[in-house]
């Protein structure tokens, strides 16, 4: 009898860990592909990650690959899945960027992993297909569209942040008279031409509020609408005054952050991910910069335009690695993954995961930023997130606006019929 319940125990310990094999995934000797794009930043957020990822999951390693950002970036992103051959993880876009790379064909649905329960619904409405599931997860901190701008200078200066397109140029002036550059501009990084039109948004909507949805059923244009022309011509103006860097033709993005913060120029266009590359590159001036919206028409409807972080995807293609991918991600929207983007200066910005929170300390530009959401409806999403619609050339188009080789009204022109194409794709109705 013993020797029956001696067998009947083994045989019932070998079922168990054979359904606990089953059931949880070895990993053992496991390495992640993780494409990520190749600012500093995020550079620095993914080797944090990697780092308290492994030291939490000592079987799963991640191995980091880098991309360019902008019109480069976007068509590698697109051939890679077109060819099945994208990273097990990989970081892009939201919203309509998002709708361009196919993600109900191209990307697993994420709809039903246990940690979406502690995302905000703002987040998942800006990854989320054309069949109503949920394909990504979020990357990073929610962040504003403005201007960076460094404080000692506006102290040298007696300058107030301004509040109008007005007082933004009189203080231009100003910061020119006394020898110093007003504006920076990086073209040498075509995406960064882009800020002075797309973070206006919140202005847009002020004036027109209902303009995306128009412009979305192609019922409202960039050249008939003034108040989204005025981006446009916001580039125009700070060129044809003399207010750019010299080297604005050939400048890099780092380059206008470290300009910024050292005080070599005055303002920078940009988003306020931009800190976390001050904290990166020089961490000791990080105090230094400051944050304001771009500024409209009206003081009393001052506001800012938002960014929902970029997403983490998992391509339709990984079959191999599929749930280490998934572990991984939901580490990245855990408590501990958004600790780990803090170390790394991620905390640039609100998180949309519940029970995230930012360092006590934040730089001055989030403490600015983060006014724009305590102070009621004082900000408003990019028109990106609000409409599938976004063309692929707006920073081609800006570059030459910025540069005084387009007016501005051809380059709203330019840019409402550059749209068009991906209006159709989408089958949007009305186009």
């Amino acid at each position: 009898m013993a020797f029956l319940t001696t067998r009947h125990a083994l045989f019932i310990g070998a079922a168990l860990a054979l359904t606990t094999a089953l059931s949880s995934p070895s990993f053992a000797d496991t390495t992640l592909s993780f494409l990520i794009d190749n600012a500093p930043n995020t550079v620095a957020w993914a080797n944090q990650l990697k780092t308290d990822f492994e030291a939490a999951n000592p079987d799963i390693k991640i191995d980091i690959e880098q991309r360019p950002g902008g019109a480069d970036g976007d068509n590698l992103i697109k051939t890679k899945l077109a060819t099945g051959d994208m990273s097990d993880v990989f970081n892009y876009n939201s919203g309509s960027l998002f709708q361009e790379i196919n993600p109900t064909q191209n990307l697993v649905d994420l709809s039903n992993e246990p940690w979406q329960a502690d995302v905000l619904p703002s987040f998942k409405q800006v990854v989320t297909a054309t069949d109503g599931s949920v394909r990504g997860a979020p990357f990073g901190a929610a962040m504003g569209g403005g201007v960076l701008y460094n404080i000692p200078m506006f102290k040298e200066l007696g300058l107030t942040v301004p509040k109008t397109w007005d007082e933004f140029m009189a203080n231009n002036e100003k910061i020119k008279a006394a020898g110093k550059v007003p504006v920076i501009q990086t073209f040498g990084d075509t995406w960064t031409s882009q800020l002075f039109v797309l973070s206006d948004y919140f202005n847009v909507a002020a004036a027109v509020p209902n303009f995306a949805a128009d412009y979305t059923a192609n019922k409202a244009k960039y050249a008939s609408t003034p108040a989204a022309m005025a981006g446009f011509q916001h580039q125009a103006d700070v060129f044809k005054a003399g207010y750019l860097n010299a080297d604005f033709a050939a400048a890099k993005f780092e380059d206008g952050v470290k300009d910024v913060a050292t005080g070599k120029g005055a303002q920078y266009p940009m988003l306020t991910f931009a800190v976390s590359t001050v904290q990166t590159l020089a961490p000791e001036i990080l105090k230094d910069v400051g944050f304001f919206a771009t500024p409209g028409t009206d003081a009393a409807k001052n506001g800012v335009t938002v960014w929902e972080p970029a997403g983490l995807y998992i391509p339709a293609s990984n079959k191999d690695h599929l749930d280490a991918a998934k572990k991984f991600v939901a580490f990245v929207v855990s408590k501990q993954g958004c600790d780990s983007l803090n170390k790394a200066g991620g905390g640039t910005g609100p998180y949309l995961i519940k029970g995230c929170t930012l360092p006590a300390d934040v730089p001055p530009a989030v403490s600015d930023l983060q006014t724009y959401f305590n102070a009621g409806e004082t900000n408003s999403p990019a028109l990106e997130f609000l409409s599938p619609v976004k063309g692929p050339s707006l920073e081609q188009i800006t570059v030459a606006v910025g540069s005084g080789i387009t007016t501005p009204a051809d380059g709203a022109a330019q840019y409402d019929d550059d749209v068009k194409k991906q209006a159709q794709q989408l089958g949007l109705p009305g186009w």
